[in-house]
Protein backbone atom coordinates (compact mmCIF):
# COMPACT_ATOMS: atom_id res chain seq x y z
CA UNK A 1 0.00 0.00 0.00
CA UNK A 2 1.41 3.56 -0.63
CA UNK A 3 -0.25 6.51 0.98
CA UNK A 4 -0.01 9.90 -0.66
CA UNK A 5 -1.11 13.51 0.60
CA UNK A 6 -2.65 16.58 -1.39
CA UNK A 7 -2.57 19.80 -0.61
CA UNK A 8 -4.84 22.86 -1.40
CA UNK A 9 -4.19 25.68 -3.16
CA UNK A 10 -5.24 29.11 -2.73
CA UNK A 11 -5.27 32.01 -5.15
CA UNK A 12 -3.33 34.68 -3.84
CA UNK A 13 -4.44 36.65 -7.29
CA UNK A 14 -6.20 35.96 -10.14
CA UNK A 15 -6.53 38.11 -13.80
CA UNK A 16 -8.69 36.16 -16.47
CA UNK A 17 -8.52 37.10 -19.79
CA UNK A 18 -12.14 36.63 -22.60
CA UNK A 19 -12.73 33.57 -23.69
CA UNK A 20 -10.66 32.19 -26.72
CA UNK A 21 -10.95 30.28 -29.94
CA UNK A 22 -9.63 27.34 -27.42
CA UNK A 23 -12.99 27.93 -25.48
CA UNK A 24 -11.03 28.53 -22.70
CA UNK A 25 -9.79 31.60 -20.48
CA UNK A 26 -6.07 32.40 -20.15
CA UNK A 27 -5.14 33.01 -16.75
CA UNK A 28 -2.15 35.31 -14.98
CA UNK A 29 -2.32 34.01 -10.76
CA UNK A 30 -0.38 33.65 -8.10
CA UNK A 31 -0.94 30.09 -6.53
CA UNK A 32 0.42 28.96 -2.80
CA UNK A 33 0.21 25.61 -1.35
CA UNK A 34 -1.10 25.54 2.11
CA UNK A 35 -1.64 22.94 5.16
CA UNK A 36 -5.00 21.56 4.56
CA UNK A 37 -4.74 18.01 2.84
CA UNK A 38 -6.38 15.37 1.21
CA UNK A 39 -5.17 11.63 1.74
CA UNK A 40 -5.29 8.29 -0.16
CA UNK A 41 -4.24 4.97 0.57
CA UNK A 42 -4.08 3.13 -2.65
CA UNK A 43 -3.38 -0.96 -3.45
CA UNK A 44 -3.28 -3.33 -5.69
CA UNK A 45 -7.16 -4.80 -5.88
CA UNK A 46 -9.45 -7.36 -7.39
CA UNK A 47 -11.42 -4.42 -9.11
CA UNK A 48 -10.85 -0.75 -9.61
CA UNK A 49 -13.11 0.36 -5.86
CA UNK A 50 -12.95 4.17 -4.34
CA UNK A 51 -13.96 4.60 -1.22
CA UNK A 52 -14.77 8.34 -0.07
CA UNK A 53 -14.14 9.15 3.95
CA UNK A 54 -14.08 12.03 6.18
CA UNK A 55 -16.55 14.65 4.69
CA UNK A 56 -20.05 15.02 5.94
CA UNK A 57 -22.95 14.15 5.04
CA UNK A 58 -23.79 16.32 1.96
CA UNK A 59 -26.75 18.58 2.22
CA UNK A 60 -29.45 19.22 0.01
CA UNK A 61 -28.48 20.77 -3.60
CA UNK A 62 -24.53 20.10 -2.84
CA UNK A 63 -22.59 19.40 -5.62
CA UNK A 64 -21.70 15.23 -5.35
CA UNK A 65 -18.50 13.88 -5.16
CA UNK A 66 -18.45 11.02 -7.47
CA UNK A 67 -17.12 7.86 -6.92
CA UNK A 68 -17.16 6.66 -10.54
CA UNK A 69 -15.37 6.91 -13.39
CA UNK A 70 -16.31 10.66 -13.16
CA UNK A 71 -13.61 11.41 -10.18
CA UNK A 72 -10.29 12.92 -11.25
CA UNK A 73 -8.73 10.35 -9.41
CA UNK A 74 -9.63 7.37 -12.05
CA UNK A 75 -9.09 9.98 -14.72
CA UNK A 76 -5.67 10.15 -13.53
CA UNK A 77 -5.59 6.52 -13.22
CA UNK A 78 -6.16 6.70 -17.12
CA UNK A 79 -3.99 9.12 -18.25
CA UNK A 80 -1.14 7.51 -15.69
CA UNK A 81 -1.61 4.22 -18.10
CA UNK A 82 -2.74 5.57 -21.36
CA UNK A 83 0.29 4.29 -23.30
CA UNK A 84 0.79 1.09 -21.53
CA UNK A 85 -2.91 -0.40 -20.85
CA UNK A 86 -1.70 -3.71 -21.16
CA UNK A 87 -0.05 -3.10 -17.92
CA UNK A 88 -2.69 -1.48 -16.33
CA UNK A 89 -3.92 -3.57 -12.78
CA UNK A 90 -6.71 -2.24 -10.64
CA UNK A 91 -6.74 -0.74 -7.32
CA UNK A 92 -8.52 0.16 -4.07
CA UNK A 93 -8.46 3.75 -3.75
CA UNK A 94 -9.24 4.98 -0.13
CA UNK A 95 -9.78 8.80 -0.72
CA UNK A 96 -10.06 10.46 2.70
CA UNK A 97 -11.10 14.16 2.01
CA UNK A 98 -11.03 17.24 3.97
CA UNK A 99 -10.63 19.65 1.32
CA UNK A 100 -14.31 20.72 0.56
CA UNK A 101 -15.45 20.08 -2.91
CA UNK A 102 -16.86 23.38 -4.86
CA UNK A 103 -14.73 25.27 -2.85
CA UNK A 104 -12.07 26.85 -5.23
CA UNK A 105 -9.27 25.02 -3.68
CA UNK A 106 -8.36 22.75 -5.89
CA UNK A 107 -9.46 19.71 -4.12
CA UNK A 108 -9.78 17.50 -7.25
CA UNK A 109 -6.85 18.29 -9.01
CA UNK A 110 -4.61 17.51 -6.10
CA UNK A 111 -6.23 14.32 -5.26
CA UNK A 112 -5.64 13.29 -9.35
CA UNK A 113 -2.01 14.37 -8.70
CA UNK A 114 -1.59 12.20 -5.19
CA UNK A 115 -3.21 9.40 -7.18
CA UNK A 116 -0.62 10.04 -10.07
CA UNK A 117 2.03 9.88 -7.18
CA UNK A 118 0.88 7.27 -6.06
CA UNK A 119 0.96 4.78 -9.14
CA UNK A 120 3.81 6.14 -9.76
CA UNK A 121 5.35 4.86 -6.28
CA UNK A 122 3.68 1.27 -6.51
CA UNK A 123 5.11 0.75 -10.55
CA UNK A 124 8.55 2.20 -10.58
CA UNK A 125 7.23 4.49 -13.39
CA UNK A 126 7.50 8.37 -14.00
CA UNK A 127 4.69 10.19 -13.96
CA UNK A 128 3.93 11.98 -17.45
CA UNK A 129 2.77 15.41 -16.80
CA UNK A 130 1.66 15.90 -19.98
CA UNK A 131 -0.58 13.28 -20.33
CA UNK A 132 -1.66 14.55 -17.07
CA UNK A 133 -2.86 17.93 -17.46
CA UNK A 134 -5.06 16.90 -20.24
CA UNK A 135 -7.01 15.32 -16.71
CA UNK A 136 -7.44 19.27 -15.31
CA UNK A 137 -5.32 22.49 -15.78
CA UNK A 138 -4.56 22.91 -11.92
CA UNK A 139 -2.33 19.02 -12.04
CA UNK A 140 0.24 21.02 -12.87
CA UNK A 141 0.73 22.80 -9.67
CA UNK A 142 -0.66 20.48 -7.57
CA UNK A 143 1.85 17.87 -8.45
CA UNK A 144 4.72 20.90 -8.49
CA UNK A 145 3.22 23.18 -5.20
CA UNK A 146 5.33 25.63 -3.38
CA UNK A 147 4.59 29.34 -4.92
CA UNK A 148 3.94 30.01 -8.06
CA UNK A 149 2.67 32.52 -11.10
CA UNK A 150 0.53 30.32 -13.20
CA UNK A 151 -0.48 31.65 -16.85
CA UNK A 152 -1.83 30.03 -19.75
CA UNK A 153 -4.62 27.72 -19.01
CA UNK A 154 -2.77 27.12 -16.25
CA UNK A 155 0.01 24.71 -17.71
CA UNK A 156 2.65 27.56 -17.58
CA UNK A 157 4.40 27.61 -14.16
CA UNK A 158 6.83 29.65 -12.54
CA UNK A 159 7.88 29.11 -9.20
CA UNK A 160 8.89 32.08 -7.24
CA UNK A 161 10.37 32.24 -3.42
CA UNK A 162 8.49 31.11 -0.68
CA UNK A 163 7.09 33.32 1.99
CA UNK A 164 7.12 32.23 5.61
CA UNK A 165 5.92 36.06 7.14
CA UNK A 166 2.40 34.71 6.76
CA UNK A 167 -0.50 32.68 7.37
CA UNK A 168 -4.22 32.50 6.46
CA UNK A 169 -7.68 31.76 7.31
CA UNK A 170 -9.89 29.95 4.65
CA UNK A 171 -13.22 30.37 5.39
CA UNK A 172 -15.78 28.48 3.42
CA UNK A 173 -19.22 29.53 3.11
CA UNK A 174 -22.57 27.31 2.95
CA UNK A 175 -21.99 27.97 -0.57
CA UNK A 176 -21.27 25.40 -3.66
CA UNK A 177 -19.68 26.86 -6.39
CA UNK A 178 -19.44 24.98 -10.15
CA UNK A 179 -15.93 26.24 -11.67
CA UNK A 180 -17.71 25.95 -15.21
CA UNK A 181 -20.68 27.79 -14.02
CA UNK A 182 -18.72 30.81 -12.99
CA UNK A 183 -16.52 31.28 -15.94
CA UNK A 184 -19.91 31.11 -17.60
CA UNK A 185 -21.19 33.71 -15.58
CA UNK A 186 -17.88 36.14 -15.79
CA UNK A 187 -18.52 35.80 -19.72
CA UNK A 188 -22.03 36.68 -19.90
CA UNK A 189 -21.19 39.80 -17.71
CA UNK A 190 -18.44 41.00 -19.95
CA UNK A 191 -15.60 40.35 -18.01
CA UNK A 192 -15.96 42.10 -14.92
CA UNK A 193 -12.22 43.10 -13.02
CA UNK A 194 -11.93 42.35 -9.91
CA UNK A 195 -11.00 44.63 -6.80
CA UNK A 196 -7.71 44.83 -5.16
CA UNK A 197 -7.07 44.29 -1.30
CA UNK A 198 -5.18 47.63 -0.22
CA UNK A 199 -1.88 46.92 -0.54
CA UNK A 200 -1.14 47.46 3.78
CA UNK A 201 -3.18 44.33 4.53
CA UNK A 202 -0.32 42.23 1.99
CA UNK A 203 2.23 40.70 3.77
CA UNK A 204 5.61 42.07 3.55
CA UNK A 205 6.75 39.07 1.21
CA UNK A 206 3.78 40.26 -1.33
CA UNK A 207 3.64 43.47 -1.27
CA UNK A 208 4.59 43.55 -4.65
CA UNK A 209 1.11 41.33 -5.55
CA UNK A 210 -1.90 42.77 -6.69
CA UNK A 211 -4.43 40.57 -4.36
CA UNK A 212 -7.60 40.33 -6.88
CA UNK A 213 -9.77 37.81 -8.29
CA UNK A 214 -12.03 38.96 -11.53
CA UNK A 215 -14.10 35.99 -10.63
CA UNK A 216 -15.60 37.72 -7.46
CA UNK A 217 -18.20 39.37 -9.48
CA UNK A 218 -19.39 36.49 -11.23
CA UNK A 219 -19.14 34.09 -7.98
CA UNK A 220 -21.52 37.21 -6.13
CA UNK A 221 -24.02 36.84 -9.21
CA UNK A 222 -24.68 33.20 -8.72
CA UNK A 223 -24.45 33.54 -5.06
CA UNK A 224 -25.06 36.74 -3.31
CA UNK A 225 -24.89 35.35 -0.18
CA UNK A 226 -21.28 35.12 -0.95
CA UNK A 227 -21.09 38.93 -0.22
CA UNK A 228 -23.17 38.73 3.14
CA UNK A 229 -20.50 36.28 4.17
CA UNK A 230 -17.30 38.65 3.15
CA UNK A 231 -18.80 41.39 4.94
CA UNK A 232 -19.41 39.07 8.22
CA UNK A 233 -15.43 37.94 8.10
CA UNK A 234 -14.28 41.63 7.34
CA UNK A 235 -16.56 42.73 10.42
CA UNK A 236 -15.21 39.99 12.51
CA UNK A 237 -11.61 40.42 11.73
CA UNK A 238 -11.48 44.24 10.92
CA UNK A 239 -8.94 43.31 7.93
CA UNK A 240 -9.81 42.96 3.65
CA UNK A 241 -11.00 39.59 2.80
CA UNK A 242 -10.43 37.96 -1.06
CA UNK A 243 -11.47 34.90 -2.38
CA UNK A 244 -9.49 32.06 -3.98
CA UNK A 245 -10.42 31.18 -7.32
CA UNK A 246 -14.24 30.50 -8.50
CA UNK A 247 -15.10 30.93 -4.78
CA UNK A 248 -16.59 30.24 -2.44
CA UNK A 249 -13.37 30.19 0.23
CA UNK A 250 -12.38 33.11 1.56
CA UNK A 251 -9.37 34.38 2.78
CA UNK A 252 -7.30 36.73 4.96
CA UNK A 253 -3.78 37.31 5.69
CA UNK A 254 -2.50 37.13 9.48
CA UNK A 255 0.92 37.61 11.27
CA UNK A 256 1.51 33.95 12.17
CA UNK A 257 -0.44 30.59 13.02
CA UNK A 258 -1.49 31.59 16.43
CA UNK A 259 -3.18 34.36 15.01
CA UNK A 260 -4.95 32.86 12.29
CA UNK A 261 -6.00 29.98 15.04
CA UNK A 262 -7.66 32.74 17.21
CA UNK A 263 -9.23 34.60 14.04
CA UNK A 264 -10.78 31.36 12.82
CA UNK A 265 -11.99 30.32 16.33
CA UNK A 266 -14.50 33.84 16.24
CA UNK A 267 -15.87 32.70 12.84
CA UNK A 268 -19.42 30.49 12.57
CA UNK A 269 -21.56 29.63 10.34
CA UNK A 270 -18.84 28.23 7.87
CA UNK A 271 -19.20 24.93 5.67
CA UNK A 272 -15.47 24.88 6.69
CA UNK A 273 -12.59 27.22 8.25
CA UNK A 274 -9.09 26.36 8.98
CA UNK A 275 -6.05 28.48 9.83
CA UNK A 276 -2.90 27.82 7.68
CA UNK A 277 0.12 27.94 6.58
CA UNK A 278 2.03 27.84 3.08
CA UNK A 279 3.58 24.94 2.25
CA UNK A 280 6.91 24.17 -0.30
CA UNK A 281 5.46 20.43 -1.75
CA UNK A 282 2.65 19.45 -3.76
CA UNK A 283 1.41 16.19 -3.56
CA UNK A 284 4.10 13.50 -2.81
CA UNK A 285 3.94 10.27 -1.09
CA UNK A 286 4.19 10.21 3.04
CA UNK A 287 7.28 9.10 3.37
CA UNK A 288 7.04 8.14 6.85
CA UNK A 289 3.89 5.48 6.26
CA UNK A 290 5.32 4.20 3.33
CA UNK A 291 5.40 0.30 3.41
CA UNK A 292 8.86 -0.75 2.10
CA UNK A 293 7.82 -4.33 2.34
CA UNK A 294 5.00 -4.49 0.35
CA UNK A 295 5.60 -6.53 -2.81
CA UNK A 296 3.89 -3.98 -5.01
CA UNK A 297 6.46 -2.51 -7.57
CA UNK A 298 7.38 -4.21 -10.80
Amino acid sequence: MIRTEAPAKVNLSLRVAAVDRSGFHRLHSHVQMVDWHDYLAIEWWEEDLLEVVGLPTPTEGSVDLPTGKDNLVWKSAAAFWVDDPGKRRPVRVTLEKHIPVAAGLAGGSADAAAMAVGLAALTGRPVDLARLVEVGSDIAFSLSGGSALMEGYGEVLSPVPASDDFALVLAVPPIELSTPAVYQRWDDLDGPAGVALPGRSVPPSLRGLEVINDLYPAAVSIAPDLADHRSQLMAAWSRPVAMSGSGPTLFAFFADLEEATEAASVVSGMRAIRATIPVDHGARVRPQERDYNDPVRQ
